[in-house]
């Protein structure tokens, strides 16, 4: 099965113990419904708030995210599935796209 990496957008600072009880139940029935369509989250990972970030450009290290935005990337995951038709329908059904974003990139295999 291809791989896709999957960008989560959350309005900033997107702080994961911000989320409530709604959510976090979509988010547990999310995985279910990623397996019924055939495809499986290989991993996953929250980010910490935005306001946690450090930037580096070339030599200078600063306190903040990259770029100032309306919308940060609260979290990833890869996802398997057979292709990137299966893996658009997978990732319209996460529970981000509601006040924020996914994006769907293809990995590189090797």
């Amino acid at each position: 099965m291809a791989r896709y990496g999957i960008l989560v957008y959350s309005p900033a600072p997107a702080d994961p113990m911000d989320f409530t009880p709604d959510y976090m139940r979509m988010l547990e029935r999310y995985p279910a419904q990623v397996e019924e369509l055939g495809g499986r989250i290989v991993a996953g990972f929250a980010l910490h708030p935005s306001t946690t970030a450090t930037s580096v450009r070339g030599d200078v290290v600063t306190d903040g995210p990259f770029a100032e935005a309306k919308e940060v990337v609260a979290g990833f995951y890869v996802l398997e599935a057979p292709d990137l038709d299966m893996a658009l329908r997978i990732a319209k059904l996460n529970p981000a796209v509601r006040d924020g974003g996914v994006e769907v990139r293809p990995l590189f295999a090797g």
